[in-house]
């Protein structure tokens, strides 16, 4: 579990927000339960070191509040408009046996041993996070899917998730998709079969064949106009047999 030092703030003005806020600090809030809300303030240096953890909204903080520590989870963060700093949080205590609403994100594991993605597949994610609704001390750090033999065409489903029996989907009655492993978006297109080729190459030689009488044939016509024109050498005429 992550723990945060938290103060203690009474400011009442817009100013005194600021003047947290330029001192390094967070101003945050802390509500829930049968106590009253707690404003407070934290490191902003810790706070962005929790926030870049992808399950920062799904984990338990203890937050020392003047030296009391006390469980929380984050649930609203706000950022300047223009910086993207962290400018206000919001956490909700965390009351056992409370039962809460929360998106748990999923993870994948053993990528090297899915036959689907060594030749090609691409695993298709249709929900990063599922929202449940669990008791806040059993909120799970993360759903885990095994890719472990997955190969192409098969999909991961809520059931496919052990969940502890206290900790259900917010969505009901039907068993959702979160993820499948499917046919490369890219297919290697196919050779061409072999006959087709030959096909195409018996078809030019036929035209090649054509061609070829058809020049013989002019080359043929050609000599025979030549010959009309001329006479045989040994032909004499009248005269000259007398």
């Amino acid at each position: 579990m992550n723990s945060l030092e938290a103060n203690i703030r009474n400011n009442t003005s817009k100013g005194q927000l600021n003047t947290i806020r330029n001192s390094g600090n967070v101003p945050a809030i802390i509500y829930g339960g049968k106590d009253q809300n707690q404003k407070v303030s934290i490191s902003k240096k810790l706070l962005k070191t929790l926030i870049e953890k992808e399950n920062f909204f799904s984990t338990i903080i203890s937050l020392n509040v003047d030296g009391k520590p006390q469980n929380v989870l984050p649930r609203e963060i706000k950022y300047h408009i223009i910086s993207d700093e962290p400018t206000h949080v919001d956490f909700l205590r965390v009351i056992p046996g409370v039962k809460i609403k929360i998106e748990i994100p999923v993870n994948f594991i053993n990528h090297e041993k899915s036959p689907g993605l060594k030749k090609g597949g691409v695993l298709n994610i249709v929900r990063r996070k599922v929202e449940l609704k669990c008791p806040s001390e059993k909120i799970p750090e993360g759903l885990t899917l095994d890719l472990d033999g997955v190969d192409i065409g098969e999909s991961f489903k809520i059931s496919s998730v052990k969940l502890d029996p206290e900790v259900v989907p917010t969505i009901q009655g039907r068993d959702f998709v979160i993820a499948t492993l499917a046919a490369p978006t890219v297919m290697k297109e196919p050779e061409k079969p072999a006959e087709t080729e030959t096909a195409e190459g018996e078809e030019g030689t036929e035209g090649a064949t054509a061609a070829a009488a058809e020049g013989d044939k002019a080359t043929a016509e050609g000599d025979k106009k030549e010959g009309d024109d001329k006479k045989p050498a040994d032909k004499k005429s009248p005269e000259e047999k007398k």
